[in-house]
């Protein structure tokens, strides 16, 4: 049995070859561009094909795709740094022509990851423990969140007799090893002082994942015969609260808490502003914005995920814990330098 990973030099992409090549159930082929970063993988870069390419060339989706059984794919354009074009080709376009060569070159699974983004309502509010029969919402928080859904519905509808497909919804993926999600960029403003809290009083919960745990989804969905056409919440057994984790995580850190509640006009305001400017194209394309909608709404909205579905189809259960996790993510953080060090090249 062969397997395709893509973003294999990210976070997720990295841990699940890592994952893939330990089990030895797999020979493991990565597609990635020259210029990418693979220290991380330094452990099994011996043990993987390395095919040279981009996701937005189809050449490379050919060449990729020869020969494999099982694709995972979990490369995108993540950050709120881009323009409509570059979100449409890498998250849709470019999982639309995958599955496409997937499929032409015989390959039997494709494990799409999505997210719970997708299901969020630019205008909506908290969605406590939720299930998969939750609607796409009708507007959109921003053009990740537009392009995820529309690629993960894609991948649903490509499910077929001999070729198939499912999607894995992990939320805010965390852990050791993790150089640039969200918990690693709020953590940075909290180092330096910048990061406000915005619970406006109220308790927000959010159901995260932890890389090992949707890695360990991601190999038991490759297996099971029940998930062919299916969408999949996955997430810690935890519910956590967002603000006294960022509290406890930067304490640990030596930070203060975040502490400081602005206005929320004063957010809206600034939010209106900032999305006004990052429709310049010389601008989206540079930087991320320092606050968007998007921020916002995860940052304020409890989301919370009822995961039973994962467990039935494919025997999902976690397992890493919160507590061992931080540890390891603490732990982990120093031997990098601190936040500060780590995320000081992040744009």
């Amino acid at each position: 049995m062969k397997a395709l990973v893509t973003g294999a030099s990210g976070f997720l992409g990295g841990a699940l070859v890592r994952r893939l090549v330990r089990d030895g159930e797999y020979d493991v082929a990565i597609l990635a561009r020259p210029t990418s970063n693979l220290g991380d993988l330094a452990e099994v870069i011996d043990r993987i094909e390395v095919i040279h390419g981009d996701l937005t060339d189809q050449v490379s989706l050919e060449r990729a795709t020869k020969g494999v059984d099982v694709v995972f794919h979990s490369a995108a354009r993540v950050d709120e740094r881009g323009t409509r074009a570059q979100f449409a080709a890498e998250n849709y376009t470019a999982t639309q022509q995958l599955v496409n060569a997937a499929r032409r070159n015989g390959a039997g699974r494709f494990v799409f990851i999505s997210s719970p983004s997708a299901l969020m309502d630019r205008d909506g509010g908290d969605q406590v423990n939720v299930d998969e029969s939750l609607p796409y919402p009708q507007r959109y928080l921003n053009l990740y969140s537009e392009t995820k859904a529309a690629a993960e519905r894609l991948v649903l509808a490509a499910n077929g007799a001999d070729f198939t497909t499912c999607a894995l919804r992990p939320r805010a993926i965390w852990g050791a090893g993790d150089r640039s999600g969200p918990i690693v960029r709020l953590l940075s403003r909290a180092a330096a002082g910048s990061l406000p809290d915005l619970s406006f009083g109220k308790k927000v919960y959010a159901s995260l994942c932890h890389v090992d745990n949707i890695v360990e989804a991601c190999v038991l969905a490759a297996r099971s015969e029940s998930v062919g056409g299916k969408a999949y919440f996955v997430a810690d057994a935890e519910q956590t609260d967002v603000w006294g984790f960022l509290g406890e995580v930067a304490e640990g850190l030596g930070y203060e808490r975040p502490s400081r509640q602005p206005n929320p006009r004063v957010i809206k305001g600034a939010v209106a502003l900032i999305e006004t400017i990052w429709r310049i194209p010389y601008v989206a394309v540079r930087w991320s914005p320092p606050l968007s909608r998007y921020v916002v709404a995860l940052m304020t909205r409890t989301a919370t995920y009822d995961t039973s579905a994962a467990t039935r189809d494919f025997g999902y259960a976690p397992v890493v814990d919160r507590s061992a996790g931080l540890t390891d993510f603490l732990a982990w953080l120093e031997t990098q330098g601190g936040v500060v060090e780590l995320t000081k090249g992040i744009r």
